[in-house]
């Protein structure tokens, strides 16, 4: 069993979309400076690190993930100077940060891009994947964002195709080159020493690529993980980078995915391999579709990850990010009815589970998506771009608009409702993208007076992990795996022994445990008293609870 103690093992992280926080300007977009102002809210949440989307220099095509300039702020955040203010006051406080290191692909804008397309002898061609259109058309790439699906676009500047698994405006970098890759882990160098605490490779897995450019199967789009995650020469970056940058300072590391298979996962992590720090794995959160999911499935899924990992190795756990819509609309009820408590119920989840919880910005106050009607109403690439493929390919576009408004991007990144007063609090111009119409009832001022809130529980279940290392470094057991509503577990270590009800039901669910629990000590609950008789209990409508043993 894993036992070796680490600070970012023990961590509770916090991730912040930076333009979505505090705007302090009026101009609408989050700032550093609105960071700033909440870090004592931050602290008082009881998580440890910071996990900071991208604030560098970028022309805003994807958000901030088109880099223009690796070593400057994003004008729209503010200055260096806020930067290392934000740093030196989250250091204060015993918090952490995590930047986002997007270096799958760059902005079109970055000078480095600019001198490639310039001329096929640039001594920066190589920065980028060129194919000359003498050669004919390269084979089919799959494009992410792209309202074609393709991922090769044609530049009559040098008469050749250039590469960018996602938009137009985001190449992808060439990690064959050495020399790219030399200055990626001197920019990871000038953050860390500026004393950041840890990185995030943004879509890393698909940086390795096979320059032959080989034909794919037709229809490899469905599956282009297995295509694209993990090529040839991976690890032999990620150990560079390892003996370039992650060796020399205290810094935490994660990649964005995990690979196709826990064998990839394991060599990405484990300690022994010297690349990176953890897995962050898609397969859990990308169980919930607006056609609903299976909570058996559920269950199934985080216990096998937890038992790949159970010896050697470590996990990340989550089930939002900026990728993704909010957590209580997609794994939760957000009706009025049931919105707290399941919204609850989620946060216990994450934070009773083995593994390192990342807990996404206004997820502690049970934050809902919208309803968004038209097209015009987005303002994420990937709903912009869908949009327009799915019209030029004639799906069902009243089916798609409806799954887009489930699972949208832009409903986990609507503005952090503060208080009651216009726009939530966050700014007092026109925010950029639109508050969500429940901020009078949804927000941090009325939490924080509520005892029974959403965010009152959220801190109690921070407390609860931290005085707790059973919950981090415990065993986990899984109990009753065909129950369709109750996923419950038990979480041992060292002699002691948690158990953990959660009911993801609208309806009354009853269970049989192994063991006797009348006299097992209710450590929270996050609505009534647990229903219990020997080792019969019965939990409400999404309770959850967590239960002493021993």
């Amino acid at each position: 069993m894993i036992k070796k103690e680490n600070w970012w093992k023990e961590s509770i992280i916090y991730q912040i979309y930076p333009r979505s926080f505090k705007d302090t300007n009026g101009d609408g977009i989050g700032d550093l400076k609105g960071i700033v102002e909440q870090l004592d809210y931050i602290q008082n949440l009881g998580v440890d690190a910071i996990w900071l989307n991208p604030i560098y220099s970028s022309p805003n095509e994807d958000n901030g993930y088109d880099v223009s300039d690796y070593r400057a702020i994003q004008p729209d955040f503010g200055s260096m100077d806020d930067f290392d203010t934000l740093l030196a006051e989250m250091h204060k406080r015993g918090l952490k940060l995590i930047m986002d290191v997007v270096v799958n692909h760059s902005s079109d804008e970055h000078e480095w891009f600019k001198q490639s397309r310039s001329s096929r002898t640039s001594p920066f061609r190589q920065y980028y994947h060129w194919w000359p259109a003498e050669k004919g058309k390269p084979n089919y790439r799959y494009s992410l964002f792209d309202t074609k699906g393709d991922a090769w676009k044609y530049d009559s500047l040098t008469d050749a195709y250039y590469l960018h698994y996602f938009s137009q405006k985001q190449p992808d970098l060439n990690w064959e080159n050495p020399k790219l890759r030399q200055e990626i882990y001197d920019i990871m160098t000038f953050w860390a020493e500026k004393g950041v605490d840890g990185f995030r490779l943004d879509a890393f897995q698909f940086a390795a690529k096979d320059t032959t450019f080989p034909a794919f199967p037709t229809g490899f789009e469905k599956n282009f993980i297995d295509y694209y995650a993990m090529q040839e020469g991976l690890h032999l970056y990620l150990k560079e980078m390892h003996k370039e940058v992650f060796s020399k300072y205290d810094v935490m590391s994660v990649a964005e995915g995990a690979g196709r298979n826990f064998k990839d996962a394991h060599e990405l992590v484990d300690e022994d391999r010297n690349e990176l720090n953890m897995a962050y794995a898609f397969e859990g959160v990308d169980l919930a579709k607006y056609e609903g999911y299976s909570l058996v499935n559920f269950k199934k899924v985080f216990s096998r990850w937890d038992s790949a990992f159970s010896e050697k190795g470590w996990l990340s756990i989550f089930l939002a990010n900026h990728d993704q819509a909010r957590l209580v609309s997609r794994f939760g009820n957000d009706s009025p009815a049931y919105r707290e408590a399941s919204a609850k119920l989620l946060n216990t989840f994450i934070l009773s589970m083995r593994g390192t919880p990342y807990c996404y910005y206004g997820d502690e106050l049970g934050m809902t998506n919208q309803t968004f009607k038209r097209i015009d109403q987005y303002q994420d690439i990937a709903a912009r771009n869908g949009y327009q493929k799915a019209l030029a390919e004639g799906e069902d576009m009243e089916l798609y608009m409806k799954k887009l408004n489930f699972g949208s991007r832009d409903h986990g990144r609507s503005p952090m409702q503060w208080n009651a007063s216009a726009q939530a609090g966050f700014t007092n111009g026109k925010p950029w993208l639109p508050v969500n119409p429940n901020f009078k009832k949804i927000n941090v001022q009325l939490q924080e007076k509520d005892p029974n809130s959403v965010l009152n529980h959220f801190k109690k279940m921070t407390a609860l992990r931290k005085e707790n290392p059973t919950l981090v470094y415990g065993r986990y057991t899984l109990l009753s795996p065909d129950h369709p509503a109750i996923y419950a577990y038990t979480r041992s270590w060292e002699g002691t022994q948690f158990l953990v009800l959660l009911n993801f039901s609208d309806q009354a669910s009853s269970l049989n445990l192994p063991m006797d629990i009348s006299d097992a000590q209710q450590l929270i609950s996050n609505t009534d008293q647990l229903v219990r008789n020997g080792t019969a209990v019965t939990l409400s409508p999404y309770q959850s609870v967590i239960l002493k043993i021993k």
